[in-house]
C-alpha cells in the first residue's frame, strides 16, 4: 500500500496522506514521498491547485514515534528535520500553486505544523489541532515556531506550545488558525470544491499574492511595497489578467488559464 495517493481532480492535484492504521503519521518513507509528489504536482501545468488531506480518521498524527524508538529505524532528529519535515515545509511555501489543507480529523506535532503551512487550511467539524511536543520534552518544528504566531499571536502561540491543549475546528477557526469549519458529512465535498475554485483562479496573480505574503513575514514597510509594485508589473502583464478586464467590461465570468 503506497503512504502517498494522488489523483487529479479538474485541475486539482488530490494528495492523500495514506496510513490510516497509525493516523497518518510520517516515517521517511512517506515524507519522501510526499517531497516527490509535490516536485511532481508543481511541474505539471495541468494541475493549478493542491489539496492535501488524510486518509481515515486522523489528517496527520506527526511523526511516527515506533520508528524514532526503533534503533535499527530510527534516523535521528538531524535526518528527520533536515530531510523530512523542513523540505516539505519549504515546498509548500514556495510552490507557486494554492494549496488548501484538508483536515480531516487529528492534526498533532508535525502534522498540525504541516497543515498551517499550506495556504487555506479548512477542517472537519470533528478535526483537532494540538501542538503535542512539550507533552515529550521536544518543541514545535516544521514551521511551527513560525508559522503559529504569525497566524494567532505570541501569547496564544506561546500557550498553545507550551501548554499541549487540543484546539477544536471551531476555535481554531475562531482564533484565525484556520480559514473554514465544513460539518464533517459535507466536508470532502466542499473542501474539492474550494480546490477546484482555486483551480479555475488565475494561477499566476495566486503565486504572486503567495510571494507577498511569505516576504512579508519578514520585510520592512518599505520593502514590501516595492515588491508589490514589482509583483503588480508582473501579474499586469499575464493572460489572465487581460481576460479578466475583459470579462469585466464585457460583462461575462472570465475564462482563466493560468497564464
Amino acid at each position: 500500500m503506497h503512504s502517498i495517493l494522488l489523483q487529479q481532480i479538474d485541475g486539482v492535484a488530490k494528495i492523500t496522506l495514506n496510513r490510516p492504521e497509525v493516523y497518518n503519521s510520517f516515517n521517511r518513507e512517506m515524507a519522501l514521498r510526499l517531497q516527490a509528489a509535490l516536485d511532481e504536482v508543481a511541474a505539471d501545468d495541468s494541475v493549478r491547485a493542491i489539496l492535501l488531506i488524510g486518509n481515515g480518521k486522523a489528517f496527520c498524527a506527526g511523526q511516527d514515534l515506533k520508528e524514532v524508538t526503533d534503533p535499527d529505524l530510527n534516523p535521528g532528529f538531524e535526518v528527520i528535520l533536515g530531510e523530512h519535515y523542513n523540505p516539505i515545509i519549504r515546498r509548500l511555501r514556495q510552490i507557486e500553486k494554492p494549496v488548501v489543507a484538508a483536515v480531516n480529523g487529528v492534526a498533532a506535532g508535525a502534522g498540525a505544523n504541516i497543515a498551517l503551512a499550506c495556504d487555506i487550511v479548512v477542517a472537519t467539524a470533528s478535526a483537532n489541532f494540538i501542538q503535542a511536543f512539550s507533552k515529550i520534552g521536544l518543541i514545535p518544528d516544521s514551521g511551527g515556531t513560525f508559522m503559529l504566531p504569525c497566524l494567532i499571536g505570541f501569547q496564544k502561540a506561546m500557550a498553545l506550545a507550551m501548554l499541549g491543549d487540543k484546539v477544536s475546528a471551531e476555535e481554531a477557526e475562531r482564533m484565525g488558525m484556520i480559514y473554514k469549519v465544513y460539518a464533517d458529512e459535507e466536508f470532502e465535498v466542499n473542501a474539492i470544491k474550494l480546490a477546484v475554485h482555486l483551480s479555475k483562479m488565475p494561477t499566476k496573480g495566486l503565486a504572486y499574492t503567495k510571494l507577498a505574503f511569505n516576504r512579508a513575514m519578514t520585510n520592512t514597510l518599505e520593502e514590501q511595497l516595492a515588491l508589490e509594485k514589482e509583483l503588480q508589473l508582473l501579474a499586469s502583464s499575464t493572460a489572465d489578467y487581460e481576460e479578466g478586464v475583459n470579462a469585466f467590461l464585457e460583462k461575462r465570468r472570465p475564462v482563466f488559464k493560468g497564464k
